[in-house]
């Protein structure tokens, strides 16, 4: 059982000062595999994860709690309470979601959940490819791609 307006919020206070937050994971609570769903909390000018897109995740965003910021490709935006958002897998889908208001928010993500899966971060020119093995998980430049043969005997 997992509740959405009565989330059990786990610190991330481990990240960097202004991308700080709590959060609850609920598809693990309810036995869920191809289907990702968490609660996020932000604090006042903070932010969620750097602007990004995936590989092929679609996910959702849903306003629970005030008024967060989207950015998208078509620009920003204050989201309302129950505000439904969709981002497509791949470019078209890229976000962001910050605070600038002086009060908590909350959004709740969906995602279909696949492996390997792909992030792209545009502002930074990262790339991340995720696995269930830890050990094969990347995260690079874009700039330091080499040719399919480089290194091959």
């Amino acid at each position: 059982m997992a509740n959405i307006f009565d989330p059990e919020l786990e610190d991330a206070s481990d990240r960097p000062e202004g991308w700080r937050w709590r959060y609850d994971r609920l598809g693990p609570k309810i036995g869920a595999e191809k289907l990702g769903a968490t609660v996020y909390e932000l604090p006042p000018r903070a932010k969620s994860f750097p602007y990004h897109y995936e590989y092929p995740e679609e996910e959702w965003l849903i306003c629970l709690v005030g008024a967060p910021t989207l950015r998208t490709p078509e620009g920003e935006r204050q989201l309302e309470r129950g505000e439904v958002v969709c981002f497509p897998s791949g470019p078209a889908g890229a976000h962001q979601v910050r605070n600038d208001t002086d009060e908590p928010v909350r959004v709740l993500i969906l995602s279909t959940r696949t492996d390997p899966a792909v992030a792209v971060y545009p502002d930074s020119g990262k790339v991340l490819v995720a696995t269930v093995n830890p050990q094969d998980r990347a995260l690079f430049r874009k700039t330091d791609a080499v040719d399919y043969w480089d290194g091959e005997l």
